[in-house]
């Protein structure tokens, strides 16, 4: 057995803690899971015979992989007893360049993260591993206790609801960040008029409240529905302490929402086809703010 304490045993896992609490909250949507999660890898990682591993990086994966499908069996059956919408915890993206996308993977929104809530555990870590990690179908089976045939129709199973789902793929960013700023103006001036011009015609409103603080409990549909509850929602709380500043979530342009200086209210992701806003996921819920500033 390796030394609880060895630099080596240490420096593997810290080495590759970063990918593997992203696997984590890929496969689980919250940041707390996926933190209980790293704990319990690094106390297994630490008991390992190290000879027995010839690479760490793949070995850690499979741990964190079957940790988290164990916790995704749990996690759906609180999740049906949550007040209103469920939606996945954001991620404030410090670095979106090339090199931080690329270690996120490809398919990084709240938007396909909410989707992936109508997959099942296996499914779901099909998806993840293959599709946004590129990890081979062969390790995949292993981990998941199938065969490289059964793991590669997960994939395929889990991809065609993805889409199925509505989203409609990564669009420019230029033209994703021009929305969402036509958004936040309209939005703070309570433009009705104006949102109807960013807004979708089938655009679909989610929240997230989690029953502590007051969010619709299903989605809202129709661009004037929409723009008349935003233009609601301002005129109660849009105080002249409040702001709206633009913030990457989850790698694509977003907004954070002030009440008061230095006290997050709430982050609102988007997706956008075509110019316009066509899902928009707003998570007030504070437990689910706790990471942010």
């Amino acid at each position: 057995m390796s030394d609880d304490g060895s630099a080596g045993t240490m420096d593997a896992f810290e080495a590759n803690r970063r990918y593997l609490g992203t696997v984590a909250y890929r496969l689980l949507g919250s940041f707390t899971d996926a933190e209980d999660v790293l704990q319990e890898a690094w106390l297994r990682w630490r008991a390992v015979d190290r000879s027995e591993v010839a690479e760490p990086r793949a070995y850690l994966t499979t741990v964190v992989t079957r940790l988290c499908y164990d916790q995704l069996g749990s996690a759906r059956a609180r999740r049906e007893s949550y007040v209103g919408e469920w939606l996945p915890e954001p991620l404030i993206s410090e670095d979106a360049g090339p090199d931080r996308l690329a270690e996120l993977g490809e398919e990084v929104s709240l938007a396909v993260l909410a989707v992936m809530e109508q997959l099942t555990p296996a499914e779901r870590a099909a998806f993840v591993l293959h599709d946004v990690f590129a990890v081979g179908f062969d390790e995949i089976a292993a981990t998941l206790d199938r065969t490289p045939d059964a793991a590669r129709q997960l994939a395929s199973r889990a991809r065609r609801r993805v889409r199925s789902g509505g989203r409609r793929g990564r669009v420019d960013a230029a033209e994703h960040r021009q929305a969402v700023t036509a958004f936040a103006a309209a939005t703070a001036n309570g433009d009705i008029q104006a949102l109807l011009t960013v807004l979708d015609p089938d655009v679909v409103w989610h929240s997230d409240g989690g029953g502590i603080v007051s969010a619709g409990t299903r989605p809202v549909l129709g661009a004037d529905r929409v723009s008349r509850l935003l233009a609601g929602l301002v005129a109660k709380w849009f105080t002249p302490e409040a702001t709206i500043q633009p913030v990457l979530v989850n790698g694509e342009p977003a907004l954070a929402w002030y009440p008061t200086p230095g006290r997050i209210g709430g982050v609102i992701a988007f997706t956008v086809a075509d110019g316009r806003i066509t899902e928009a996921f707003a998570v007030v819920n504070p437990e689910k703010l706790t990471h942010i500033l």
